[in-house]
């Protein structure tokens, strides 16, 4: 069974109602983003920062996964798929694909400012005052700037093993993420969806220029006639 490894961006949850970080009247969009995501940020106003994180929670209670979600989903028929995402709603986990990586973090769950193992679910408003067991505050379980991505090694060895990379709704502008595509073994094909896409095609890269609904669909589809 081939191994299809899958770099998902904002762009394949933007379907979905969920605002994307970059783009214009996105999330970053009148916020100072070193104020709201960043250990200097925390630091100098909590309130602030776990303001933002509970609208950006809020938001994800409300939307569902959208096509291209469930269209992943459709490849585990005939693929071993493995999702790595930038994202950190849990669209992909609801509309049932098996296997996904969070990169950045998870919207859902936060983490003690203690010990940065101890994770738990956490699906109402986190607020000042709500402490882990050893008595300190809690804060979400995102990767701000300036911090490390430890799930990046594992992505990268993840990727390594892929016969066919699909990178979908990222501007690969954002490291080390992007560096994930240059993990492939020589002549691996990659396909890149993305609207506005930020690389060419070339020797074992086809770029789909479609939005993430439909150029998925139409690319699952056709992955799967292959096998």
């Amino acid at each position: 069974m081939k191994h299809i490894v899958v770099l998902t961006g904002a762009g394949v949850s933007a379907e979905s109602g969920i605002k994307t970080f970059r783009d214009e009247d996105g999330l970053w969009e009148g916020h100072d983003i070193m104020e709201i995501a960043s250990p200097m940020g925390w630091e100098q106003n909590q309130v602030k920062v776990l303001d933002f994180y509970i609208k950006r929670r809020r938001q994800l209670l409300e939307v569902q996964p959208n096509p291209a979600h469930y269209a992943l989903v459709k490849l585990e028929e005939k693929y071993k798929v493995s999702i790595i995402t930038q994202n950190v709603d849990d669209l992909h986990e609801r509309a049932g694909s098996t296997n996904v990586l969070h990169l950045h973090g998870e919207l859902l769950k936060v983490r003690s400012t203690f010990d940065e193992d101890l994770v738990m679910d956490w699906r109402t408003d986190l607020k000042i005052g709500d402490f882990c067991e050893h008595n300190h505050q809690l804060r979400p379980h995102v990767v701000w700037f300036g911090e490390a991505v430890p799930m990046f090694q594992i992505a990268a060895e993840v990727t390594e093993q892929a016969d066919i990379l699909l990178i979908i709704g990222t501007s690969m502008q954002v490291y080390p993420a992007a560096g994930l595509m240059d993990m492939v073994r020589m002549g691996t094909p990659v396909f890149f969806i993305d609207p506005k896409p930020s690389i060419a095609s070339g020797p074992n890269i086809t770029v789909i220029q479609k939005n993430a609904a439909t150029g998925v669909s139409q690319l699952v589809d056709s992955l799967l006639e292959e096998v």
